[in-house]
């Protein structure tokens, strides 16, 4: 049997009415699919709709086979277990049972013909580039990248006909993508990953584009996807160039015909004037000239409705997408002064390159890399004063560090964005607040969301605004994977917003070609045995 996903005039709105789908059609088949299109679009739901995390308001989804969905953010849990995200810590737990000698009917139930459940876990993590994960770690002590990578073990391990990836290589490091890369290609079912990697999506068989409630498929990888929507936009583009210059010999010929009647109609009033012709002769004449004029006024100005008729038609086959306008404030750190000072850094096993102290001064740049669980998010935690290092002591010197963490929790998720934004700048007008939300693509009542009901790139871009709009203006940033979620262009709006930043950033990364954009200063690399490691300039 072809396993396959059918969507059927699909419809969804949120619980407060806001719209994320309407009368979607379309067919994921047994390939790999890259499911993209903009910030808010709806690419996430509508894998959560797939998955039946969600209920259509309207049509159908037909599935034909099991699903596997791996979300952007995993539920963690404080007492979560690696086992427990697996889903094998049931099965584990009723062998471990039989081991010690209770031989019941019900854990010989929940062993069923998982005999082998820790081995193949285990292989499935070691071939994932997680051998050091124990089956018992608790789930929080994870990096960003482990937990995915556990994630994507655990429905490995299931074997789904169906496989649903929402952004996979956030967090990762190279190595990593790699892994799932290799996972990818290997895959025998249906795969739709959500993404805006270029190299994952350069290995899938074709892109669906999810544009205003429209699912298009593509053959082919992106840079097919994109060398066919090239040839298709700059056909829209002449599309435009000839209607609107329809429009405008439309207009042309609307105003010289209106400037022949009030000629002819100017002529007919000296007719009148002159008493050179009978009354009744000239009110048919005049009543016939209204009528003519009438005619020909309307018969141009049809014209000129189907001509902009045809242009607004042109203009919406034209793509173009908004990307966040990002304005970093106008703060200023001078040369000497010393923004960031870390003392008493440790390493297990110490090297000459390794750091004890870290010292940050002026508008310094920062680049933090390093492999997945190696500490990168644990040291910015640190910095931002949201967790504490043994040993470790921070002194931060200067006013309004804001940290942008992995997970993008900071947000009121019962508020509206509007809110949300309002409670780090407390003093700030509602117009200000709306102006600097609009740069943010949150218009009108977009501003007015709920952040419990954003989509991963809304909630990226929303997070961003509160920390960038807040009061104080931020001195120092910290940024752990800023790219998660977003769009090619708004990474660009980004990496030039932060270029022009005069204040210190430190930022965690894997993603080199926007650290190289921005103007890296320093890099360090953190090492599970050597630990903070200065690099040499790259």
């Amino acid at each position: 049997m072809s396993h396959a996903v059918v969507l059927s005039g699909v419809s969804f709105t949120w619980s407060d009415g806001t719209p994320v789908l309407t009368g979607l059609d379309g067919t994921f088949g047994a390939c790999r699919t890259g499911l993209i299109g903009r910030n808010g679009s709806g690419k996430s739901t509508l894998l959560r709709l797939i998955a039946g995390e969600l209920r259509p308001r309207a049509g159908a989804i037909t599935v034909s086979g099991t699903v596997g969905h791996l979300p952007q953010n995993l539920p963690l849990g404080t007492a979560r277990t690696v086992a427990d995200l697996l889903g094998i810590a049931g099965t584990r737990a009723a062998l471990h049972a039989i081991e010690r000698g209770e031989a019941t009917e019900a854990n010989f139930a929940a062993v069923g013909d998982d005999w082998d459940v820790e081995e193949r876990s285990r292989a499935e993590l070691d071939r994932l580039g997680l051998p050091h994960v124990g089956l018992d770690r608790a789930v929080e002590t994870l990096s960003g990248g482990e937990t995915m990578m556990v994630g994507l073990a655990a429905l490995l391990l299931r074997r789904p006909e169906v496989l649903l990836l929402d952004e996979p290589t956030n967090n990762l490091d190279l190595a990593a993508r790699r892994r799932l890369a290799e996972a990818v290609d290997s895959w025998p079912g249906v795969l739709v990953v959500v993404s805006h990697d270029r190299a994952l999506l350069e290995r899938v068989d074709e892109i669906a584009d999810l544009r205003d409630g429209r699912l298009r498929t593509f053959g082919g990888n992106l840079p097919a996807y994109e060398e066919a929507l090239a040839v298709e936009q700059e056909a829209a583009e002449r599309a435009v160039r000839t209607a609107e210059s329809e429009v405008r010999r439309q207009r042309r010929d609307l105003a010289e015909a209106q400037l022949k009647l009030a000629r002819r109609a100017r002529q007919g009033r000296r007719a009148a004037e002159s008493g050179g012709m009978p009354k009744i002769l000239l009110g048919a004449r005049k009543r016939a000239a209204q009528e003519s004029a009438g005619r020909h006024r309307a018969l141009h100005e049809e014209r000129l409705r189907d001509a902009e008729e045809r242009l607004a038609e042109a203009e919406e086959a034209v793509h173009d997408d908004d990307g966040i306008r990002v304005e970093l404030p106008r703060t200023e750190v001078p040369a000497g002064r010393t923004v960031l000072t870390v003392t008493g850094l440790t390493a297990p096993e110490p090297d000459t390159g390794s750091l004890r102290e870290l010292i940050v001064r002026g508008p310094e740049r920062i680049a933090l890399t390093g492999p997945n669980g190696s500490g990168k998010t644990t040291l910015l935690r640190a910095l931002a004063g949201e967790h504490e290092l043994p040993g470790t002591e921070v002194k931060v010197g200067v006013q309004g560090l804001r940290y942008l963490p992995q997970r993008l929790d900071v947000l009121d998720d019962a508020l509206s964005v509007a809110d949300n934004v309002r409670a780090f700048a407390p003093n700030a007008s509602r117009n200000e607040i709306r102006a600097g939300l609009a740069r943010f693509l949150f218009r009108g009542a977009r501003a007015d969301q709920i952040a419990g009901g954003l989509s991963g790139g809304e909630r990226f871009r929303a997070v961003l605004a509160a920390l960038l709009l807040a009061d104080p203006a931020p001195q120092l940033l910290l940024l752990d994977e800023p790219t998660n979620n977003l769009d090619v262009t708004s990474v660009r709006q980004l990496a030039q917003a932060l270029g022009a930043y005069r204040g210190a950033l430190v930022v965690v990364s894997h993603d080199l070609p926007f650290l190289e954009t921005i103007g890296v200063t320093r890099w360090l690399r953190m090492d599970r045995a050597a630990g903070v490691v200065e690099d040499p300039p790259r």
